[in-house]
């Protein structure tokens, strides 16, 4: 007895019907059945279209469905990627090879919504991985901010240098050092307190400054004398008396 592929068509839209009431919408039923079924991913909505994903399943029956495969169509997709409605189309079209013979929307569009969902939540974890991307270049720039350059001896020593000699430091302690190597006679003629020493001890024992005689002879070779840093520093007053 053959198959009477017309009441079978018929059956299965008025079952199809039942089951998505109200999102199920029949285009045309001559000479064949079509009709369109929307799926969506459980986010997207028609408030915030932007988020999940969401198209319009279109089957048509052909004179000898279910032994033979309906056409299906995607329309009005919301939020795909390029390669998604073919992806989509070739997913479907393995379905329908291993319902022939069978009703098989029901499957298919099973089989699709499973699909969205798929390719959704690999979108949110994609989306995830850049955001914690992103986050862990923020702290690095962040923590780079505040440790800086690493210090070493060496770079330590370079900055040093330079900020010596941008600070004028360098050559303040270059001049203090040059100040240190005085000759003998340098430091006895820069030493003030020598000038008064005697006039002082002379007045501190009653002596009126006008009755002190002075012999200018006595400093008149006194730019000869020998005062330099070849002095033994070691000399201990009264040591060479002792030895004799």
């Amino acid at each position: 007895m053959s198959r009477n592929y017309k009441e079978d068509q018929t059956n299965e839209v008025e079952a199809l019907d039942s089951i998505y009431c109200g999102e199920m919408e029949i285009l045309a039923t001559e000479p064949h059945h079509k009709f369109q079924i929307p799926i969506a991913t459980e986010e997207y909505s028609s408030e915030e279209p932007e988020k999940g994903l969401a198209c319009k399943l279109v089957f048509t029956f052909t004179a000898t469905y279910p032994d033979g495969a309906p056409v299906v169509e995607i329309e009005e997709p919301e939020n795909f990627e390029d390669t998604f409605e073919t992806r989509l189309l070739e997913h479907l079209q393995k379905t329908i090879e291993e319902n022939l013979g069978m009703e098989m929307i029901f499957s298919l569009v099973s089989s699709a919504q499973e699909w969205l969902n798929e390719r959704w939540d690999e979108h949110k974890f994609h989306q995830e991985e850049l955001r914690e991307q992103k986050l862990r270049e923020i702290e690095e720039e962040e923590r780079k901010k505040f440790e800086g350059t690493r210090v070493t001896v060496e770079s330590f020593l370079t900055w040093k240098l330079e900020f010596e000699e941008s600070t004028g430091i360098a050559a303040k302690r270059e001049k203090n050092n040059v100040s240190k190597k005085q000759t003998g006679r340098e430091l006895f003629m820069c030493d003030t307190t020598l000038n008064d020493s005697d006039i002082k001890f002379l007045l501190e024992a009653g002596e009126n400054i006008e009755n002190v005689k002075i012999d200018e002879t006595l400093f008149q070779d006194i730019g000869e004398l020998d005062l330099d840093d070849d002095d033994d520093e070691d000399w201990v007053p009264g040591a060479d008396d002792d030895e004799d």
